[in-house]
């Protein structure tokens, strides 16, 4: 950059800090030749249990690009996460920008999951979740929560979150003394898993991809 062969719309830059939007990529030129800007990707993954959403692990875990081994994708990050023990939808791109509006906590997109659980809720109990529970001095909630089905030991429940904390569901129902036993994400936004089965992953469509951002 300091030989003078970098221009950002038409003028000169030196500094190689100098701070470009993934947007303005195609106004950089080297030598004359404009830049261009990589092609979007936009992906839907089945989590699988028992992988972290990771690129590398310092403990040697198995991560969730070992999904993406045997296909000719650029590099993609995942767009929010999906702790160990849970399962389901997680997002993909290599559009940061897009992928910080909707992760942002402004963004109030609504994620939803199947939660299996070791006994049966109260009504009682579905109500404090959706006013609030007390978890480490702060005031926890879900947008919504419902019997989706009960088992003799067990019961699941329909859990929608429109903010982000760190395992925030498996913190809510434990306060209430619920052991969580499953947790799939279904769907986040207009985005559903429908019938991606374990490992596999699709592209989103266009119009998925307005959605989540409108």
């Amino acid at each position: 950059m300091i030989a003078g062969r970098v221009s950002f719309r038409g003028r000169i830059v030196s500094n190689p800090d100098f701070p470009v939007l993934s947007s303005e990529v195609a106004h950089v030129c080297v030598d004359g030749i404009s830049l261009t800007r990589p092609e979007r990707i936009y992906v839907a993954l089945n989590k699988p249990r028992g992988l972290v959403t990771t690129a590398s692990d310092e403990k040697g875990r198995h991560t969730v690009y070992e999904c993406f081994e045997s296909s000719n994708l650029p590099w993609i990050a995942p767009v929010g996460r999906l702790d160990q023990a849970s399962e389901g939808l997680l997002l993909f791109s290599n559009d940061p920008e897009w992928s910080a509006r909707i992760t942002g906590p402004e963004s109030h997109l609504d994620k939803t999951y199947h939660v299996q659980v070791r006994g049966h809720l109260r009504v009682e109990d579905l109500a404090s979740m959706q006013s609030g529970v007390d978890v480490l001095n702060d005031v926890w909630r879900v947008k919504r929560a419902e019997i989706l089905r009960c088992g003799e030991r067990t019961s699941w429940l329909i859990i929608v979150l429109d903010e982000g904390r760190n395992r925030q569901i498996r913190r809510i129902l434990g306060t209430l003394g619920f052991d969580v036993l499953r947790l799939v994400r279904v769907a986040i936004g207009s985005v559903v898993i429908g019938e991606l089965h374990k490992g596999e992953w699709r592209f989103l469509t266009p119009a998925q991809v307005h959605d989540l951002d409108h």
